[in-house]
């Protein structure tokens, strides 16, 4: 059986649904997801796991929260190569610009996202958890 990371922040509990629900759809394959909060997870832990969903809501000026998740991110992707990674998150204004760019920087670190993001309007609605469950089902697809 395989293991996945579902490493999340959430200011609101909009990421967190999402997060829940892509570790649904890898339990739903019959694998094992561990449910992480970003100030949880570090690069020591990534030989741990076979891939890996990450989630973060839009902040700011759509940009990643910066205190918690970016600096965890930035320490753990160059740790991730060779294994699938799925990313994830919610936003309450612009048009998901932050998710444009943080698909970029895993690109220029050599990082292939296994599927296409899921975003979410502010909290997710059934529609939304549906595609955070596919995407944990993708997550154990890839190869």
């Amino acid at each position: 059986m395989a293991k996945y990371a579902v490493v999340y922040w959430s200011g609101t509990g909009n990421t967190e649904m999402m997060a829940k629900a892509v570790a649904e759809g890898i339990q739903g394959a019959n694998q094992e997801a561990d449910l992480i909060e970003a100030t949880d997870f570090s690069k020591d832990q990534t030989a741990d796991y076979d891939g890996f969903a990450f989630g973060c809501p839009s902040m700011g000026s759509e940009q990643l929260e910066e205190t918690e998740f970016e600096p965890m991110f930035d320490d753990v992707k160059g740790s991730l190569g060779g294994k699938p990674v799925v990313l994830f998150g919610s936003y309450g204004w612009g048009d998901g610009e932050w998710m444009r760019t943080w698909e970029g920087d895993c690109e220029d670190a050599g990082i292939s996202c296994a599927a296409e993001p899921v975003i979410c309007n502010e909290t997710p609605d059934d529609e939304g958890l549906e595609a955070c469950k596919a995407l944990g089902t993708a997550l154990t697809e890839a190869k």
